[in-house]
């Protein structure tokens, strides 16, 4: 692995594992903390633009805020450099460190085994949800949900990726010369997307509802030989339930993939959670929402509930049967005249010429007030395609940063633009003054759009995490990702620990401190200071060395006559007091044993006898 590329002088780059119209997906692996990981190196084209990049770095570190289970989690970001060998110029290629998944993309699954039954696609889309809701919550709006962008682990999980990215290029978009396919996904776009409007939350519900339909039924919900076809199709054409094309779909599940793809998002979903709770409904059997039996209702007329967005529903149905009977673009020259004399008349003309005046008459009036009712119809689609196609009035986008919310919120009144506020922390800003804005200053935008500026609210606090027992490396790139950069390292001798684990935290672990407070790490050193074992009794010396992780042997026992030394008394140790080594390391001793003493038994001299000789008289 040394051989391969190395990014950022730390992520070994190793072969293709995915392509995708703005980006190649690599194996890797980072060096420093000794883990597999994925790497997405953006398109070169992309890189090329200043307006691009810059995009491109706020929004990648915004998504890597995001801490969510069904979300792919981004460790890192940042630039390529590389020398182009046709031009001989410094190429700087974009490139983002992302967590590996076990398993293939949504679109991967669909191509294999075509479309799915609706509890699994419901259950996906749960999790697709799940990760919306949190994001949305955060203020970071996805803007290119499809199959391609949503993972299914080996395990069953499900994860979204690619947040934040497909806002950095569609903000980029008017200054670079990309195909389609980079700005975004036609057969998912959402109606305001494909007009150039502002996007919410409220669009990536109307991707996801066409992500459903796809799992549902095999096929996107609009078809076209071109994007501004498919694109078109969105705007102005109803999507048809999704059991008319696979008959085994539920009814609930055509309300609630209808009622997320309803056209005005007024009227569509407002909320992922709104989303999720009507899928978990129909999979529990539960009825779904209300404002989803309507959607439904207006596509089908023989459902209830139908009232809240008839009126819509059957607008499009009128479009719908226009364009089928008189296609749009014919010249009104080329029209057939009902009232043309000298044209043949049809089967059914006869008929009604032949039949009595009472009836004709009757027939005038209706064929009248229908020619009436179409070419009303063609007047309100000729207004809505000449709205489409009128240039909409635009301004230029102030410079806000290092002013204060209401000085920001004049100037951009004066240009009939709105303000939207992302608190963030900052450690060098002022409270209560912007940082940034998105767009940047000078950008051509149209009135009325919203202009998102963040201000800081001072560094900012959080609680140390519990760090305690994780490698030092691993707990200093924990503290960064929160937000804490003051950072310091005290090594301490702790035999319970192993080498550089983090034994504490100063201040304490769970202490809630500002950013910009230093917290110092007390880290293993996985050495040990050896203790006296000198005049200590044996067991006490093996107790005081098993204490400290070191390990005891007898290297020699001393024999002694000294009645002082009492037996077992370690006389000497091979390692002297206090010398710093290594946990687990051995320590030989040499005790004392006494030495057997002789006895000698003295017996006492024999007692001698004297022989006395009686002499008898007689």
């Amino acid at each position: 692995m040394s051989t391969r590329r190395l990014l950022g002088g730390r992520y070994e780059i190793g072969e293709v594992i995915g392509r995708g119209g703005m980006a190649d997906v690599h194996a890797g692996f980072d060096t420093r903390l000794s883990r597999p990981v994925a790497i997405k190196l953006l398109r070169s084209d992309l890189a090329r633009d200043s307006v691009f990049l810059s995009r491109f770095r706020r929004e990648a570190q915004s998504a890597a805020g995001l801490n969510h289970p069904n979300i792919v989690a981004i460790y890192d970001s940042g630039e390529d450099e590389s020398l182009d060998p046709t031009t001989g110029v410094t190429v700087h290629v974009p490139y983002i460190v992302m967590e590996v998944v076990d398993g293939r993309t949504l679109r991967e699954h669909l191509t294999a085994t075509g479309p799915m039954g609706a509890v699994e696609a419901g259950r996906i889309v749960e999790d697709v949800l799940a990760a919306l809701d949190y994001s949305h919550s955060k203020g970071i709006v996805h803007r290119d949900i499809k199959p391609a962008n949503v993972m299914l682990g080996r395990g069953g999980a499900v994860k979204v990726m690619d947040f934040g990215i497909a806002r950095a290029i569609a903000d980029s978009a008017a200054t670079m010369t990309q195909t389609q396919s980079v700005v975004g996904t036609a057969q998912y776009l959402s109606p305001e997307q494909a007009q150039g409007k502002p996007v919410d939350a409220r669009s990536d519900l109307y991707s996801t509802g066409c992500m459903l339909f796809e799992l549902l039924t095999g096929r996107t919900p609009f078809v076209g030989e071109t994007a501004v076809a498919i694109a078109y199709q969105h705007v102005g054409e109803a999507a048809a339930p999704p059991s008319t094309i696979r008959s085994a779909v539920p009814a609930a599940y055509d309300a609630i993939t209808l009622h997320a793809m309803v056209k005005d998002r007024e009227a569509r979903y407002q909320s992922a959670l709104e989303f999720r709770d009507d899928l978990i409904a129909a999979r529990e059997g539960r009825p779904v929402s209300a404002a989803a039996l309507g959607s439904a209702a207006g596509a089908r007329p023989g459902l209830t509930g139908a009232s809240a967005t008839v009126g819509s529903s059957a607008t499009t149905t009128v479009f719908a049967e226009v364009t089928a009977a008189d296609p749009v673009g014919v010249p009104p020259d080329r029209m057939p005249l009902d009232d043309d004399e000298d044209a043949p008349l049809s089967r059914s003309g006869r008929r009604a010429a032949q039949e009595p005046p009472k009836r004709r008459g009757a027939a005038y009036v209706l064929l009248t007030l229908a020619a009436l009712a179409a070419l009303a119809v063609l007047f309100l689609l000729g207004r809505s395609i000449l709205a489409q196609n009128a240039k909409p009035e635009q301004v230029a986008v102030p410079y806000l940063i290092n002013q204060t919310e209401d000085q920001a919120r004049a100037l951009l009144s004066t240009r009939k633009l709105v303000m939207t506020v992302v608190n963030v922390t900052n450690a060098t800003v002022a409270k209560g003054l912007i940082v940034d804005q998105d767009p940047d200053s000078d950008t051509m935008v149209n009135v009325g759009t919203s202009v998102q500026v963040m201000v800081s609210s001072g560094p900012g606090q959080a609680a140390i995490p519990a760090v305690a027992g994780l490698n030092r490396d691993a707990a200093v790139t924990q503290l960064k990702l929160l937000g804490f950069n003051s950072l310091g390292v005290l090594v301490v001798d702790d035999p319970a620990q192993p080498k550089d684990a983090v034994i504490s935290t100063d201040p304490p672990i769970g202490s809630v401190i500002p950013f910009t407070n230093q917290i110092t790490l007390k880290v293993a050193s996985g050495k040990v200071a050896v203790p006296q074992l000198v005049d200590l009794n044996q067991i006490t010396a093996q107790a005081a060395l098993s204490g400290l992780k070191l390990k005891y042997a007898v290297a020699e026992k001393v024999p002694t006559a000294d009645t002082t030394v009492l037996e077992g008394t370690v006389l000497s140790q091979d390692v002297p007091a206090g010398t710093l080594v290594d946990v687990g390391s051995t320590v030989n001793v040499k005790i004392a044993i006494r030495i057997a003493s002789t006895v000698t038994v003295t017996s006492p001299p024999p007692t001698s006898t004297s022989s006395s000789t009686a002499t008898s008289t007689g």
